[in-house]
């Protein structure tokens, strides 16, 4: 699925947008987080830690939504729907300082606890929305 090109700058390394990820929890109601991500091949990249609500809802169910934010325009976003499609351990602290960078400026992200196990989840869109 293509983002349209009005919305492309929003995904850019340079914008300090942040998503809300929105999924389902078991009980089928709505559960929201706002987070980093990054876009790799068409797909939305966000890295959390083993045990936190939004590992374990894509985890188990692959649904998500993001609502990406313009930081600068704060009515216009971009909305993605889509599915968990794939999961990975390898390479978390390097997809993690490469977001804090974007994010905070740190080439280290500067809050890493000590024996956490993280994951990057892959998201691929199905759909998207934007407001202009």
């Amino acid at each position: 699925m293509e983002i349209p090109e009005t919305a492309q700058d929003l995904l850019s390394f340079d914008k300090k947008a942040f998503a809300v990820l929105a999924r389902l929890m078991p009980d089928g109601s709505p559960q929201a987080t706002p987070v980093w991500f990054d876009v790799e091949d068409g797909d939305f990249r966000v890295n959390t830690a083993h045990g936190r609500v939004k590992h374990i809802n894509m985890r188990e169910r692959s649904t998500v939504a993001f609502t990406v934010l313009d930081p600068d325009h704060p009515s216009r976003y971009l909305q993605v729907r889509g599915k968990v499609v794939g999961q990975e351990e390898e390479s978390t602290r390097a997809h993690l300082d490469h977001l804090a960078l974007k994010h905070q400026g740190h080439e280290r992200y500067p809050n890493s606890t000590e024996g956490q196990t993280r994951v990057i989840y892959t998201n691929r869109a199905c759909s998207s929305l934007t407001n202009r």
